[in-house]
């Protein structure tokens, strides 16, 4: 019997039930793209027109502008990602969901595209759960805000301590722990940044549970629908490591809060 020789790519077994790469359920990301697009600016004395441009850096399966595009069917966005796997999974939905031709898709490092002043100003930028693109939150702050135009917005997504953490945690992360502040530390390091919270949401017990249990499930499931794929078992070891490493260690201690900023 040959073995099985599906394709393999972790990330998109992962998310395939939660294409949003963080703890956050659809309620929440459409409340946080109202907000980073000015919905309530537009309405009021058409303050900021429609016709929007976003860029997301660390796009991934770029679920943020296609959630986007489909809500303003005039605007346009660009996503930034190495993973060319899940580029073309973002291609294939934004196809899906008729917005591809307004959604441009690069190949590359989003630190690199960040800080080319030729790519523009934009209206909005993300860049949720993937500040380790830039090395930290303080470099995504500075290297996002280059990339606004004057009144727009940037929406990051960073981990912080909502307690401080065991060795079990830390472990369970694979983290030390420095590599986080508390959420006041996270607001303190985006006002150094000359960003102002103008809006910010923490994720719950129960969306950091949803995200858990699809990412982990997801790869476990898809370890038992390919018992033959020479990588099986090394996806099944994957998954009950991190799910270990969620309940034994980092639930209830590693937060997420998304914040949207404007620059000052």
């Amino acid at each position: 019997m040959s073995a099985d020789d599906t394709p393999y790519h972790r990330h998109l077994i992962t998310h395939a039930e939660h294409p949003i790469a963080a703890p956050l359920d659809e309620p929440s990301v459409a409340t946080l793209l109202r907000r980073a697009l000015g919905e309530a600016d537009r309405r009021a004395a058409g303050q900021r027109p429609a016709g929007q441009r976003l860029l997301d850096l660390g796009c991934g399966q770029a679920a943020w502008l296609v959630r986007a595009l489909a809500a303003d069917p005039e605007a346009t966005a660009v996503g930034v990602d190495v993973d060319a796997d899940a580029l073309a999974g973002a291609a294939s939905e934004a196809a899906r969901r008729g917005v591809a031709e307004r959604l441009t898709l690069v190949a590359g490092d989003a630190a690199g595209y960040a800080a080319e002043a030729a790519r523009g100003a934009f209206d909005a930028v993300l860049c949720v759960g993937a500040t380790h693109a830039f090395g930290g939150l303080e470099r995504t702050l500075a290297a996002a805000r280059g990339r606004l135009a004057p009144g727009g917005r940037l929406v990051v997504g960073e981990g912080f301590w909502e307690r401080e953490p065991t060795p079990a945690a830390l472990a369970g992360l694979g983290a030390e722990r420095e590599d986080f502040t508390d959420l006041a530390g996270v607001v303190d390091l985006c006002q150094a940044a000359g960003l102002t919270p103008v809006y910010g949401h923490v994720s719950t017990l129960a969306e950091w549970d949803d995200y858990e249990w699809n990412w982990t499930g997801s790869l476990a499931g898809w370890a038992l629908d390919h018992p033959d794929h020479p990588r099986a078992a090394e996806a099944a070891a994957d998954a009950a490591e991190h799910r270990a490493g969620w309940l034994g260690g980092y639930r209830g201690v590693l937060g997420f809060v998304t914040l949207v900023l404007r620059g000052r």
